[in-house]
C-alpha cells in the first residue's frame, strides 16, 4: 500500500466512520476502485485507522466523557452512572456478535452484494427518520440503549451504518436529537477498542493458520500506516462535530438518497 492510497483511505475513514453513510461500506469500495495495491494493507491497516476515529471522538467530546468520569468517581448512582450504564447496556449486543460471529460476518465483507443491500438499507432507515412525528425524550432509557445497541450490532454489516442505523432508530423511538448524537458517538468507543485489542492479539501472537494466510501478503509499510492514521484523525475530527450539528437540524434525508444511489451503483458494477 502506498502513501497516497493510505492517504485517501484514511480519509473514507475518518469521514465515513461518523456521517451515516457506512464506513466499512465505503472502505471496501475505495479498496475496489484503488486496485489489489490498496486491499493488500490487511487487518494492520483497518485497526489503525479505526483507533484513529476514537481519538477524533475523544477529543471532540472529551467535555462530556470528562463529565461521565467525574461522576463515576463519586461513587453514587448519580446521572454519570446510570448514563454509563445505559453504553454498557448498548454495548451487549455488539459484544455478544463480535465473540460469536465474527468470522462469519468477515466472509461477507467480500461480497459487493451484501455492501450494495446494505446502503440501501441504510438510506431508508435514514429517510424514515425524515417522515417520523419528532419527540423529545431527554433521556435515553436503558430498553432504548439496549435497542439502540442491537442497531449497533447489525451495523457490523458491510454498507450498514453504525452511526446512521443507531441515530435513526434513537431518532424513531423518539429520544432528544442532541442527547442522541452524544450517545451514539460515545457507544462506539468501547467496542472499537476492544475489537482492536482482539486484533492486535491477532497480529502479535497468530495462529499457524493466520501465518499461512498473510506468508503472501506484503506487510504495510509504517509510513502508510502513519498517514492513514493521520488522515483518519483530522477527517473524523470534521466529521464528528459536522455530524453532531446535522443530527441536531435532523437533515439525515440527503445522505439517504446518496446511500441509495451508492447502493444501486455497488449492485450494478458489482
Amino acid at each position: 500500500m502506498s502513501e497516497i492510497q493510505a492517504l485517501i483511505l484514511g480519509l473514507v475513514q475518518g469521514l465515513t466512520e461518523y456521517l451515516p453513510v457506512s464506513s466499512s461500506g465505503h472502505l471496501e469500495i475505495g479498496k475496489m476502485l484503488l486496485g489489489p495495491e490498496a486491499e493488500a494493507g490487511g487487518l494492520t491497516f483497518s485497526i489503525v485507522v479505526h483507533v484513529a476515529t476514537v481519538f477524533s471522538t475523544l477529543v471532540i467530546l472529551w467535555k462530556e466523557i470528562v463529565w461521565i468520569l467525574k461522576g463515576l468517581f463519586k461513587f453514587e448512582w448519580n446521572e454519570e452512572a446510570k448514563y454509563t450504564l445505559n453504553i454498557l447496556i448498548s454495548m451487549i449486543p455488539v459484544g455478544i456478535v463480535g465473540l460469536c460471529f465474527k468470522e462469519q460476518v468477515e466472509a461477507l465483507f467480500s461480497s459487493n452484494t451484501v455492501v450494495g443491500v446494505c446502503l440501501l438499507v441504510t438510506a431508508a432507515l435514514l429517510t424514515l427518520t425524515h417522515y417520523a412525528k419528532p419527540r423529545q425524550r431527554e433521556k435515553i432509557s436503558p430498553l432504548h440503549a439496549f435497542i439502540i445497541g442491537l442497531a449497533q450490532a447489525a451495523a457490523v454489516l458491510p454498507g450498514l451504518s453504525r452511526s446512521g442505523s443507531t441515530i435513526a432508530t434513537g431518532l424513531l423511538l423518539g429520544n432528544s436529537k442532541q442527547t442522541l448524537a452524544q450517545f451514539s458517538f460515545l457507544m462506539v468507543i468501547p467496542p472499537i477498542l476492544g475489537e482492536a485489542l482482539l486484533d492486535f492479539k491477532d497480529i502479535f501472537f497468530p495462529s499457524a493458520e493466520q501465518l499461512a494466510a498473510s506468508g503472501a501478503e506484503a506487510a504495510t509499510p509504517v509510513s502508510a500506516l502513519l498517514v492513514g492514521f493521520a488522515a483518519a484523525f483530522v477527517s473524523g475530527c470534521f466529521a464528528c462535530k459536522w455530524m453532531i450539528s446535522l443530527v441536531k437540524k435532523c437533515k439525515l434525508i440527503y445522505f439517504g438518497i446518496y446511500c441509495a444511489l451508492a447502493g444501486l451503483l455497488v449492485l450494478i458494477l458489482g
